[in-house]
């Protein structure tokens, strides 16, 4: 479309050139002098052709570099993400561990104090009585019962000698533990801390391409030209992934007016309203926070998994029987080609990939090819 609209800018401006000839013409009587316009005008039509095709492929270039530092932020927000989920993993089995290590400290000390009063038994009921008894005459069977005692009260203290050498080896296994788990603790902190820096510097980056872009389509042909080429490629991926992926379920009629909402916020756009002078939105946009999950509407597969230029990272869900779902201006996917997913289940991750302005959700129904307005399938 955008290549169409440039060859018509052109031939446009080329029958505005060549009239204004004409008059010249009309006015001039040498030959040459005719001949000298009519080159200029060629020439002119030339240099205008050359500068609309170098915009296009500046604008090609500039959506490839989008393209590329979008996916490499998606990366980084998941890499961000899982290591926010270890970080607090780590710290639940840190303070468990030390609760544990507490434990074993109170079960220590007990363990102690009864060894210490075992062997003070021992040594003051033990061979000190034997002797009193063989000394005093008793009989053999005072003898014995000293004897069973003794053995028992050694047998005791031995058990106490080994339960605490089995607590003081668990409490050194716990410290172990704990600090291998500290170190492990601070190394992802720091790794989360650079890729924090380094998704700031992506993003500053992008901010530029984005601006670039922009003043790129400033004019309102070239936006109207952008916007449609961009939806015939969505179209192409659809289908492509539709015919790729097969679906078999029960699609999303039994659930109109009952489908999850995939994330909370304002309606920014709603389906119909203008989009261009001659476009209109064919989907919903949902302001929220960048970052937020993005939430499957309903069971589904995903037959698509992303970057989409005017869309940027996109996660579509086939529900069968021509239903699918689409979520687009995504910071990162966290789903893949094939993945079943669940309603509820976690897809994506709130941003403004696509070169948006602001952060939000992109939300598409389509059945059987067609778009329709997803607000009145979801629950109220």
């Amino acid at each position: 479309m955008r290549e169409e609209y440039f060859r018509k800018k052109s031939r446009q401006y080329a029958s505005v050139l060549y009239t204004g000839v004409l008059l010249c013409a009309c006015f001039t009587s040498p030959v040459n002098a005719d001949q000298d316009q009519l080159s200029g005008v060629k020439s002119e039509i030339s240099r205008q052709e050359k500068q609309l095709s170098a915009n296009q492929r500046q604008l090609t270039t500039l959506n490839s570099s989008l393209k590329k530092q979008e996916e490499t932020i998606g990366r980084l927000a998941r890499q961000i993400r899982q290591l926010s989920g270890t970080i607090t993993s780590l710290q639940t089995q840190i303070s468990s561990l030390k609760k544990e290590q507490r434990v074993l400290q109170q079960q220590k000390i007990g363990q102690t104090e009864m060894l210490k009063e075992l062997l003070n038994t021992y040594y003051r009921q033990g061979q000190q009585s034997q002797l009193q008894i063989l000394l005093s005459g008793e009989g053999s069977s005072e003898q014995d019962r000293m004897t069973v005692y003794a053995e028992s009260l050694a047998k005791a203290r031995q058990k106490a000698i080994d339960d605490l050498t089995e607590t003081n080896r668990l409490l050194a296994e716990k410290k172990a533990r704990i600090e291998r788990q500290q170190t492990e603790l601070e190394q992802q902190r720091t790794q989360l801390r650079q890729n924090a820096k380094q998704i700031e510097r992506e993003q500053s980056a992008k901010k530029k391409t984005v601006s670039s872009i922009q003043q790129r389509i400033r004019s309102d042909n070239t936006y109207l030209s952008e916007l449609k080429n961009n939806q015939q490629r969505l179209e192409k991926e659809i289908k492509v992934a539709a015919e790729r992926v097969l679906v078999r379920m029960d699609g999303l009629s039994p659930y109109k007016g009952r489908l999850r909402w995939p994330v909370r916020g304002r309606v920014q756009h709603t389906f119909g309203s203008e989009q261009s002078s001659e476009l209109r939105w064919k989907g919903m946009v949902i302001g929220a926070k960048a970052g937020t999950e993005v939430n499957a509407t309903h069971d589904g597969t995903v037959v698509l998994s992303n970057w989409l230029r005017g869309y940027g990272l996109m996660v579509v869900i086939d529900h069968g029987h021509g239903d699918m779902s689409f979520y687009g201006y995504n910071q990162a996917l966290l789903k893949q080609v094939g993945d079943k997913v669940k309603t509820g289940e976690p897809v994506a991750l709130v941003g403004n990939s696509g070169g948006q302005k602001s952060d939000g959700l992109y939300f598409e129904i389509r059945r059987k090819g067609k778009p329709i307005n997803p607000q009145s399938w979801l629950v109220r």
